[in-house]
């Protein structure tokens, strides 16, 4: 009797591992045919920690900066060496007057400007202390405050360089550096933040919900009936995407509701403009997320897809890390993602004030994107079930 409730036990014990094994392999056999999934279990955490390690930092880099000068002078000239040995800035406009630079600030061509007055160098040279004014983009207040800490150590250098060289008659002074912190005075987190918010809510909502359309078809069987129809590709996708286009908008307003009323942030520019540019990048982001649906073959690759796409894109998008703290490569990289384009836009439109032609560039190229996207996704689409 003892001897046959150990084998019963036995049998049972070693079936249960046997079966616990025959379930393992068919998982490990699944796992390697996915080769999406497999790829992405690799590949988003590889490249989570490059752009970690190699590509964010909170310190920005040779942030464009405007000139402004109407004479030259040998104090100008130690002026913008010494700020440009800080690694902070990078002199790459020069103009005659202020009038000049409003433009390229609301389009994010300048962060900085440096206006040196006329008479700088001789009211200097005569013992007084005239101002050097500079104005920086605060939009982002943490990566300005950094810059404009650095300002008095180019200051302190020039002031070396010009004493060191003077003469013993030269009565030098002492000059003033007048920080002006345009579009965000206070600094802001919040001004900063939230329309690059609205960017990743959206892009939320929008890539998710359309990466799970087509896949979602194929594995509820209901794909049949919709290839049986005369309908084309291009069909199914305006289709598909005009339901998300809609939720997306309502999505939107109420996100900008909530940003106006409740948390203060103001809309300087033009609300049809901010609408007309939050529509391009709500259907771009629908037709990004319906081209993961037609190359991936169930949900799940769907899901690994996007979260490969969009992890990245709040990474180099300029929202959380500096843009200009990234290295060129990383810069030119986050060009191709819809979310860089769209927090420029939000931000120039909300704290800015500015207009169609600041953001024609950025606009302009989430077109590109989405005319691209839209073509992969017609040519993927598979209108036979093999």
């Amino acid at each position: 009797m003892e001897a046959q409730a150990t084998a019963i036990f036995g049998h049972r014990y070693f079936g249960f591992w046997h079966r616990t094994a025959a379930v393992m392999r068919k998982e490990f056999l699944m796992l390697h045919r996915d080769r999406i999934t497999l790829a992405s279990m690799v590949m988003i955490p590889v490249a989570l920690m490059l752009l970690h390690g190699y590509a964010l930092d909170n310190t920005p880099r040779n942030l464009r900066t405007a000139w402004v000068a109407p004479e030259e002078s040998d104090v100008a000239f130690e002026l913008r060496s010494a700020l440009e040995q800080t690694g902070f800035f990078r002199v790459t406009r020069y103009a005659q007057t202020m009038e000049q630079v409003d433009d390229w600030f609301k389009s994010g061509e300048v962060t900085f400007v440096v206006e040196i007055p006329a008479g700088f160098e001789r009211r200097l040279r005569r013992g007084e202390s005239p101002a050097i004014l500079i104005s920086a983009d605060a939009t982002d207040p943490v990566a300005m405050s950094i810059a404009i800490g650095s300002l008095e150590g180019a200051k302190a250098t020039v002031l070396n360089r010009i004493r060191g060289l003077a003469k013993a008659t030269d009565r030098s002074g002492d000059f003033e550096l007048r920080v002006h912190r345009r579009y965000n005075p206070a600094g802001s987190t919040r001004l900063n933040i939230v329309p690059g918010l609205l960017g990743i809510l959206l892009s939320i909502s929008m890539l998710f919900f359309t990466a799970l359309s087509v896949t979602r078809e194929y594995e509820r069987g209901t794909i049949e009936g919709l290839l049986a129809t005369p309908v084309r590709p291009v069909e199914i996708m305006l289709g598909k995407l005009a339901p998300f286009v809609l939720a997306g908008a309502g999505q939107a307003v109420l996100i900008v509701a909530v940003a106006f009323f409740v948390l203060q942030v103001p809309i300087m520019g033009s609300l049809m403009l901010l609408s007309a540019t939050t529509m391009l990048f709500i259907i771009t982001n629908l037709a990004i997320g319906y081209t993961f649906s037609t190359v991936s073959q169930n949900e799940l690759q769907a899901i690994h897809l996007t979260n490969m796409f969009f992890l990245p894109s709040i990474l180099l998008s300029g929202i959380i890390f500096p843009f200009a703290g990234m290295p060129a490569w990383a810069q030119n990289l986050s060009e191709f993602l819809p979310l860089t384009h769209f927090a420029r836009i939000a931000g120039g439109i909300m704290l800015k004030g500015s207009d169609l032609t600041a953001v024609a560039s950025d606009s302009t190229a989430l077109c590109a994107i989405m005319a691209l996207a839209m073509a992969v996704a017609v040519l993927r689409f598979k209108m036979t079930l093999d």
